[in-house]
């Protein structure tokens, strides 16, 4: 069986760029309060592995779930979807 159909996938956009082949995604979701019954946006943010140094803040980009590859990072970056302006 194939490992890769397994992997989670989200998009995001790039927040920081600053550190070496790691960029940090915020992700931005809609929920309902439970209580208020409207609607909010909740934001998590996750560090990336970037191995070319190629994304950029503000860039859209892909990520999947991949092997811890340091204490925080536990996602790479899969693709790049829109460029920054």
């Amino acid at each position: 069986m194939s490992d890769q159909a397994n992997k989670k996938t989200l998009i995001g956009l790039v927040a920081s760029d600053k550190m070496s082949k790691t960029i940090v995604v915020e992700v931005t979701r809609r929920m309902m309060h439970p209580i208020y019954k409207k609607y909010i946006n909740r934001r998590s943010r996750y560090k990336a592995h970037d191995e070319t140094n190629e994304c950029h803040v503000g860039d859209r980009v892909l990520i999947e779930e991949c092997r811890p590859l340091s204490r925080q990072k536990r996602w790479r970056v899969k693709q790049i979807l829109d460029r920054a302006v």
